[in-house]
C-alpha cells in the first residue's frame, strides 16, 4: 500500500484544531479508519523559557499552574499537521477524490499545503517525521 503525505502549516492552534475536526468528520463519514491518519508537530517559540520554568521550585497554587499552562499554549507559533492517506492499489479513484476534496477546502488551502507522494525525494524524510511524532 502506497502512502501519500499531506503537510499543512497552520499559523495557530485554533485553525489546526478546526482542520483536525474537519478530518475527523470525513474519516467517520467515509469510514476511513486506518486509511486516514494525522499527527501534529508543534513548534514552541521559546524552549529556554520552558526549561527555566520547569527548574523553578514548585510553590505555586493551582491558579498559577493554570496560568503557566495558558502561557505555554500561547508560546506555540505554528502547528504542522501531517496527514497520511493509505489507500490500497485498487482504490485509486477514492484516493484522488479525497485529495481533491482536501485541496478544495479553504481551510487547508490557506495552510500552504504540500503533497508528498512515494516517488518524491522528500518522501522518506516525511515518512520518518510522521513516524517519530506521538
Amino acid at each position: 500500500m502506497a502512502h501519500i503525505y499531506l503537510v499543512f502549516d497552520f499559523a495557530n492552534e485554533e485553525k489546526a484544531q478546526e482542520a483536525r475536526h474537519k478530518l475527523e468528520v470525513w474519516k467517520q463519514a467515509s469510514r476511513l479508519d486506518k486509511k486516514l491518519l494525522y499527527k501534529f508537530e508543534r513548534a514552541a517559540s521559546n524552549d529556554d523559557a520552558n526549561s527555566d520554568e520547569l527548574s523553578k521550585p514548585e510553590k505555586a497554587s493551582q491558579k498559577s499552574k493554570s496560568k503557566s499552562s495558558a502561557s505555554d499554549s500561547a508560546k506555540v507559533e505554528s502547528v504542522k499537521l501531517f496527514v497520511r492517506l493509505g489507500f490500497s492499489g485498487h482504490e485509486k479513484l477514492s484516493e484522488q477524490r479525497f485529495l481533491d476534496r482536501i485541496e478544495a477546502e479553504d481551510l487547508f488551502q490557506s495552510a500552504s499545503p504540500e503533497t508528498v507522494k512515494s516517488n518524491d525525494p522528500l518522501f522518506s524524510e516525511t515518512e520518518s517525521r510522521f513516524d517519530d511524532l506521538a
